[in-house]
């Protein structure tokens, strides 16, 4: 069995990152984080407490707003506004909007008076306090956390607020954000509409652009799921492929369609894989699901994880070989490409606006290719070089820790 190799972590990991070691902000030994509930903008925010060596040593918040039944339809409303509407006809009616539980009741609802209240009592003694947040519901509890102690926090939003970035200390989007600057961007406006499209201005000083999504699949983390792991996906025949299957967005169409076509491909490549493991994700459609399932259960070197059971995501990105994943979710492919093997993706021709220009920059840095039958050939090559040292194929790893 071949062992898994992964990368080394730099020297000193364990000391808190240079940017912490002196300086006004030097004394930061903790953060706030302030989530809305959905794992690809939380898991954003843990991945930068992760890389500031701030894990262990960060409160989670919540910006909560009704969901279930109608409120699917009023998410266009500003969270506060929102909840007084379900308020207001809770006690109209004496029922809420149709609202289901959310399932995270054992987190504490993001107050912004409380937290700065807090961050000036404990300023003295703790330091200044690292508020970090990711999604638009969380903008305006963010903002008004810096408002009412401007002194006391260092407010870090991640994802791009569309207006009044001073409002924060650091916001951090991804390139393809401002694409709606591009030149193709704005052939694409009506002239009428281009002064309501964001953002309306180049990145300024207190902006950092990423290319994909900021994660939490870093070395320690893999090695830990490596582990974890080991005994289910060890001794799998190799290479083992993992395919990652998102859900259809306003940006990136598609249906059965896709799905048809992915079955396909992966049976043309069949015979190149050991092994084959099928993941969905809570936005993928049923259909979508459903005709992946009929057509491999039965397949002998595939297993298709029905959500049961922990999740095998952190043990997928350790052990794969090579991943295929739809065009749509950002976060799955920047975390697939940051392991440094191939990578293939699929429906990428389906993507429109910013998220082209996203596939395009993938695909310009050599770290995606699309998922065609060519595909099988990158698979079977038994021979491994590293991206960083341009040598070899692409989307592989240094033949001196591997193979």
């Amino acid at each position: 069995m071949r062992p898994i190799r992964l990368p080394e972590p730099p020297n000193n990991s364990s000391r808190v990152p240079e940017i912490f070691d002196g300086g006004v902000y030097g004394a930061i030994r903790r953060a706030v984080v302030i989530g809305n509930g959905f794992p690809g903008a939380e898991s954003q925010c843990l991945g930068l407490v992760r890389a500031l060596g701030l894990s262990g040593r960060h409160s989670l918040y919540r910006v909560m707003r009704p969901r279930g039944g109608i409120n699917r339809w009023l998410h266009w409303l500003p969270v506060s506004v929102h909840k007084k509407l379900d308020i207001f006809i809770r006690q109209i009616f004496g029922m809420p909007l149709l609202t289901k539980k959310s399932g995270l009741s054992h987190v504490l609802e993001a107050d912004a008076k409380q937290i700065a209240k807090v961050a000036r009592e404990t300023f003295d003694k703790d330091g200044p306090l690292l508020v970090i947040a990711s999604g638009r519901d969380t903008i305006s509890v963010a903002s008004s956390i810096k408002r009412f102690a401007p002194e006391n926090v260092f407010v870090v939003q991640i994802q791009h607020p569309r207006s009044r970035l001073d409002r924060f200390d650091l916001v951090i989007a991804p390139r393809h954000d401002y694409y709606s600057l591009t030149p193709q961007a704005q052939q694409q406006i009506p002239w009428l509409l281009r002064r309501w499209i964001t953002p309306c201005e180049p990145p300024g000083k207190n902006v950092v652009l990423t290319v994909g999504a900021l994660h939490q699949a870093d070395f320690a983390a893999l090695r830990c799921a490596a582990s974890t792991w080991h005994d289910e996906l060890a001794y799998l025949p190799k290479p083992l492929l993992v395919v990652n299957i998102g859900g259809p967005s306003s940006n990136c169409r598609y249906g059965v369609d896709l799905a048809k076509q992915l079955a396909t491909m992966l049976q043309n490549v069949l015979w190149s894989c050991g092994s084959v493991r099928i993941s969905f994700s809570r936005r993928t459609p049923e259909k979508i699901s459903k005709l992946l399932v009929e057509e491999f259960s039965t397949h002998p070197k595939v297993f298709i994880w029905d959500g049961e059971g922990p999740n095998p995501h952190l043990g997928h990105l350790a052990w794969a070989d090579a991943f295929v994943i739809t065009a749509d979710s950002v976060s799955m492919l920047s975390e697939a490409c940051s392991t440094g093997k191939p990578v293939y993706v699929i429906g990428a021709d389906r993507c429109t606006w910013k998220f082209a220009d996203f596939q395009k920059s993938l695909a310009e840095q050599g770290v995606v290719r699309p998922f065609t039958d060519i595909g099988k050939l990158e698979l079977l090559s038994p021979q491994r070089h590293c991206r960083r040292c341009k040598s070899g194929k692409f989307g592989t790893r240094c033949t001196r820790v591997e193979n």
